[in-house]
């Protein structure tokens, strides 16, 4: 039965049991049987004597997995493992309205730097590099009404109150597919972030490294978008759904 699925999903169009047959290597009239069982329970469709295609009930139980995926859960695993590769906290965080919200974080007590915003802790969206994230593919003119009403305003030297600045940013970080904190937030502390898509392309959450400013490492950037980019696949994220190479 999988490989006869897996046939059909390889098929754009409906499949002949002959063809199917031959793709599986199951005996035409054992496929015959197995194709009946699927069709009764709504797994495969038959368009017409002898040709199939995959079935509604596929959806169905898609869209259930869909439903039930937690960007947090397939994070977690992947938030750890470039935790322990770089020594830095790493954050999970996602837009709700002007601001970025941090659900998760891996970190160590002895990390070097004072974890300032706990779990639940809210930022500005142009002080942080995943808030950078989601302005970056907004509408330019909602970015605009954003900076209307937030005044953009700053919490360092470094912070960015100007649109104009701020819009040159965000260009920056949709050309190199991820974003940047320079000290913009707190001094001291500096942070790279890249997005994580769901199935439809959608950017759901941000992955971000913080560390003291004067630690933040440049090859972390790869490891940063490689990470973010297979959380994405965990979520049903494929390129080819937006176009992009670039998970941000």
């Amino acid at each position: 039965m999988m490989r006869l699925l897996d046939a059909l999903a390889g098929q754009p169009d409906p499949a002949s049991l002959k063809q199917l047959s031959a793709e599986t290597g199951l005996h035409p009239s054992t496929a015959h049987r197995l194709l009946n069982d699927m069709v009764a329970c709504r797994f495969v469709d038959r368009v017409e004597p002898g040709m199939y295609k995959l079935g509604m009930r596929l959806l169905e139980l898609g869209n259930l997995v869909k439903a039930r995926l937690s960007v947090r859960e397939a994070a977690l695993p992947h938030m750890r493992r470039l935790h322990y590769r770089t020594g830095q906290t790493v954050n999970l965080s996602v837009r709700q309205s002007d601001e970025i919200v941090y659900i998760e974080r891996a970190y160590a007590e002895r990390s070097g730097m004072q974890v300032v915003r706990a779990i639940g802790g809210r930022a500005p969206l142009h002080l942080t590099s995943v808030g950078k994230l989601f302005l970056s593919v907004d509408d330019p003119k909602n970015v605009r009404n954003y900076a209307m009403r937030t005044g953009l305003t700053g919490t360092t030297v470094n912070s960015i109150t100007d649109l104009t600045k701020l819009e040159r940013e965000l260009a920056h970080t949709r050309s190199r597919g991820y974003s940047r904190d320079n000290e913009e937030l707190e001094l001291g502390v500096r942070c790279i972030a890249a997005g994580i898509r769901d199935d439809q392309g959608k950017l759901v959450a941000g992955l971000s490294i913080s560390a003291p400013a004067d630690r933040l490492q440049e090859d972390w950037v790869q490891l940063l978008t490689s990470t973010a980019e297979e959380i994405s696949k965990a979520l049903g994220y494929t390129p080819s759904h937006d176009g992009s190479q670039q998970a941000a």
